[in-house]
């Protein structure tokens, strides 16, 4: 088992070098060059223990934060869904969920929603979306 994690954190330090450092956290199509990876791989094994930890650790680093950011990803598209299905059916109810206040947003909303149910509902879906 040590062996198996050991070598699969090689694997992603190896890989983390070969991309940029901005590009670390975006998940990337193309394999990377088997040499620039073998390259990489021995320059790794040449280090000192120290050095080794050290890297390691910030791999591990880097992927709770991209996991992080993974999990506030799919937070928000729920929280999106949840609007849309709220704008739909309780229009000024989604828009001050949005907004966070009472403004002339949710107001606009509470008009048209009183007057007009349909008018409302695009307005708040409008709202929602950040089409407005």
């Amino acid at each position: 088992m040590k062996k198996i994690l050991t070598f699969l954190l090689t694997a992603s330090i190896a890989f983390s070098m070969v991309t940029p450092a901005s590009a670390s956290l975006v998940p990337v199509m193309n394999e990377p060059n088997a040499k620039t990876v073998k390259a990489a791989l021995t320059e790794f094994k040449n280090l000192s223990k120290k050095e080794r930890k050290e890297r390691v650790k910030n791999v591990k680093k880097e992927w709770k934060q991209f996991n992080k950011e993974n999990k506030e990803n799919k937070k928000s598209k729920v929280e999106q869904v949840v609007l849309i299905i709220l704008a739909i059916l309780l229009p000024p109810l989604a828009v001050y969920l949005h907004q966070g206040e009472i403004n002339g947003k949710f107001w606009i909303s509470l008009l048209l929603w009183f007057l007009f149910i349909l008018p409302g509902v695009i307005y708040a879906l409008l709202v929602v979306t950040d089409t407005i």
